[in-house]
């Protein structure tokens, strides 16, 4: 079973962007796939979700139109904007090095000191 990991400030967009990216998807969907990329690590409230999906609208990352879900409901679905592709390539880069620094230092010993 996969252990809950915490969500650190400032991922939330990138995960969003990230999902996205692999296909349009209505609001629900995009939490969902979130679970399912992160291995079910993370678990996003919609409470998050649907303001963080809102502002990147706004910031022109995002594109959306109104459709019927599987489910038969009116549901908002959403594109990555060349904006947004431009947005997740930086920040992904960015996250990237992040995580090979951390990696880097948490491998360190007091023999490399």
């Amino acid at each position: 079973m996969t252990q809950s990991a915490e969500l650190l400030p400032g991922t939330l967009d990138l995960l969003i962007l990230k999902s996205v990216s692999l296909g349009t998807l209505h609001g629900y969907a995009v939490l969902l796939r979130i679970e399912q990329i992160t291995g079910g690590a993370l678990h996003i409230q919609q409470g998050a979700l649907y303001p963080a999906l809102y502002r990147l609208e706004q910031q022109g990352l995002l594109a959306s139109e109104w459709g019927v879900s599987d489910n038969n409901r009116r549901a908002k679905y959403y594109t990555l904007t060349p904006l947004g592709r431009a947005r997740l390539k930086d920040q992904a880069a960015g996250w990237k090095r992040l995580a090979e620094a951390m990696a880097t230092a948490l491998r360190a010993t007091t023999q490399e000191i």
